[in-house]
C-alpha cells in the first residue's frame, strides 16, 4: 500500500534571489575569501544560487560588529519602550514578504509553500510582536535583607549572542532566537544552516529597514564545521543559543568550556513517544498520530516517531494508519495539493534510506512506504513500521524522517516506562478519554511538552525545550528571556531607618 507520489511533477518556480552575501554591521558583505558556496532545490537537486562562504576570520568581524554595538551603540542603551516599537515596525515588514519569505524556505529547504504562507512566516511576525511587548516588562526584585542593607537585583542583557540555527524551521528558528535576545537588549551573530540560509539574509533586509541599529543583529552563512564552530569558541561572545543534533550540541558545550566559559543553551534530538490509550477515539488518534511523525517530512525535533497503542484497538489503529498513508500525496512543496515535499538534501534523503533498511534488516515490519518517491529530487514515501522491538535503531535514534514505528502496550505502566527508555526528552502525546491518565502518564514522562489530545500544539506563550539529551535552556514563553540575561544583586548599607 503506496502514498500518492507526484515527485516527478516539479513547478517551475524561481524567484530572483536577492541577498545572497554576510550581513555585517548594517552591510551586505561577500566573504573576506571570496568563497561561495550553491544551496541546492531539494525538489530536484539543482542550484538555487550561491552564497558567500564565511569562515573565522568573518565570524570574527562579525562578533567586533557585535561587541561594539552592545558596549557603545544604542540599542542595549534604548528603553525596553523603544526596542519594542521597531521591533513592531521589523514585524510589519515580515508581514508585507510573507509570500515571498515563504518562497525562500520552500524552495531551498522543501517546506510546504501553503504552510509556510498561513503559519510559519506569520507566526514570525507574531513571536517578534510578543517579545517586543515584553521589552519594557523586565523587571528585578526589591531583597528583603536580614540586616541594615537594602538590596535589589537588576535583569541585565548578557552581550553578545551567538545563533545557531538549524535547516528544519529556517525562519521559525531565526525568530525564536533573535526576537528574546532583541527585547532584552543584547547583540547577535546568527550562522544559519547550510541547507537554508536565504531567508536569514533577507530578515537581515528588513531589520535593517525596520530601523534596528547596525551591528545589531549579522548573519554569518557558512558551515558548521567553520563559522558554527568559530562561533561556538570565540573568546568575545558571551552566550551562545543552538538548536540541532545532539552530536554537535556536545561540540558547542565542550567549545564554550574550552573558550571564555559562555553560557549555553541547547534545544537537541528527539525520539518523541505518542500513547494512545483503549479509550481513545480510533480515527482522531489516527489522525493526530500521522500528523504528529509525517508534519515537515518528519524534519521536526519533535516528530512523534514511536508511536505506542493500547493492544485493545491496536489492529484497528495499524489498519486506518495504514490507509491514512495511501491518501497522503507526496510532491512538490509549492503544489496546494501536496502533504509532503522532499527531504531537505541528498545527505538527509540517504540517511533517512538507511535507516528504513536497517529497520528491515532488524526484523521491523514495513507496513507502507519505505521507498523513495519520483525520479529526481528528494522524496520519501511516508513509511510504517511495526513489530517494532525497542532496541532496535529505528525505535532508539533519531531519523529526522517520515518513519513511524507502531508498539503495541497492555498495561500504563509498561506505556511510561517504553515512552521513558530513550535518551532523549523534548516532547511526548498522550490520547485518552480518561483524565486520571492523562495526569498520571503526563506527570510519569520524562520531557520538556507533554500534549494531551493534541499534537503540536505551540504557542509563543508556551515555554518549549529539553529533558535529558534533548538538550536544555527553553525557547518560547518568558523563559526565553532567561537565556539572554544576567542577574545582578546590588547592596548598600542603610542607616536609622524605621523598618527593615
Amino acid at each position: 500500500m503506496a502514498s500518492e507520489c507526484n515527485g516527478s511533477s516539479v513547478l517551475k518556480i524561481m524567484p530572483q534571489i536577492k541577498f545572497t552575501k554576510l550581513f555585517i554591521n548594517g552591510l551586505f558583505h561577500d566573504a573576506l575569501s571570496g568563497k561561495t558556496f550553491e544551496t541546492i532545490d531539494p525538489r530536484t537537486g539543482d542550484v538555487i544560487t550561491r552564497v558567500a562562504e564565511g569562515d573565522k576570520p568573518d565570524i570574527d568581524l562579525a562578533v567586533k560588529a557585535a561587541r561594539e554595538a552592545f558596549d557603545h551603540g544604542t540599542w542595549p542603551r534604548m528603553s525596553g519602550y523603544q526596542r519594542g516599537r521597531i521591533m513592531m515596525k521589523f514585524a510589519d515588514l515580515i508581514e508585507e514578504h510573507i509570500e515571498e519569505i515563504a518562497t525562500l524556505d520552500s524552495l531551498d529547504g522543501g517546506k510546504l509553500f501553503s504552510h509556510g504562507k498561513a503559519l510559519d512566516i506569520p507566526g514570525c511576525a507574531a513571536l517578534l510582536r510578543y517579545y517586543a511587548g515584553a521589552a519594557d516588562k523586565i523587571h528585578g526584585e526589591t531583597l528583603k535583607m536580614s540586616g541594615e542593607f537594602q538590596a535589589y537585583t537588576l535583569r541585565e542583557p548578557i552581550g553578545v549572542v551567538g545563533h545557531i540555527i538549524p535547516w528544519n524551521y529556517p525562519s521559525t528558528m531565526f525568530f525564536f532566537k533573535v526576537s528574546p535576545a532583541l527585547a532584552v537588549g543584547c547583540t547577535m551573530v546568527v550562522k544559519p544552516a547550510e541547507q537554508t540560509p536565504l531567508s536569514a539574509l533577507y530578515y537581515c533586509h528588513l531589520a535593517k529597514q525596520a530601523g534596528i541599529p547596525d551591528g545589531v543583529i549579522n548573519v554569518v552563512t557558512g558551515f558548521g564545521h567553520t563559522a558554527g564552530a568559530a562561533l561556538a569558541s570565540h573568546m568575545d561572545v558571551d552566550a551562545v543559543s543552538f538548536t540541532g543534533s545532539t552530536q554537535v550540541g556536545r561540540l558547542i558545550m565542550e567549545a564554550a568550556a574550552k573558550s571564555n566559559l559562555k553560557s549555553v543553551s541547547l534545544e537537541l534530538g528527539g525520539k518523541s513517544p505518542v500513547l494512545i490509550f483503549n479509550d481513545a477515539d480510533v480515527d482522531m488518534a489516527v489522525a493526530l498520530a500521522h500528523r504528529a511523525i509525517f508534519t515537515n517530512k518528519g524534519e521536526i525535533c519533535v516528530a512523534g516517531s514511536r508511536v505506542y497503542v493500547q493492544e485493545g484497538i491496536y489492529d484497528e489503529f495499524v489498519k486506518k494508519a495504514a490507509q491514512t498513508c495511501k491518501n497522503w500525496v507526496v510532491g512538490d512543496p509549492f503544489n496546494p495539493q501536496v502533504h509532503q515535499g522532499p527531504q531537505v538534501d541528498k545527505q538527509q534523503f540517504e540517511k533517512v534510506l538507511r535507516y528504513i533498511d536497517i529497520g528491515q534488516r532488524e526484523g521491523a515490519t514495513l507496513l507502507t512506504g519505505g521507498k523513495p518517491c519520483g525520479e529526481k529530487g528528494y522524496y520519501i514515501e511516508p513509511t510504517i513500521f511495526t513489530d517494532v522491538k525497542e532496541d532496535m535503531k529505528i525505535a532508539q535514534e533519531e531519523i529526522f524522517g517520515p518513519v513511524m514505528s507502531l508498539i503495541k502496550f497492555k498495561t500504563i505502566e509498561e506505556a511510561i516506562e517504553k515512552a521513558n527508555s530513550t535518551k532523549y526528552g523534548l516532547a511526548a502525546g498522550i490520547v485518552t478519554k480518561d483524565i486520571n491518565t492523562a495526569n498520571r502518564v503526563s506527570r510519569s514522562i520524562r520531557s520538556g511538552v507533554v500534549w494531551i489530545n493534541c499534537y503540536f500544539a505551540f504557542d509563543r506563550d508556551c515555554p518549549f525545550g529539553g529533558y535529558k539529551m534533548s538538550g536544555f535552556g527553553r525557547d518560547m514563553g518568558l523563559h526565553a528571556l532567561d537565556k539572554y540575561l544576567q542577574v545582578k544583586a546590588v547592596v548598600t548599607p542603610i542607616s536609622g531607618s524605621p523598618w527593615l
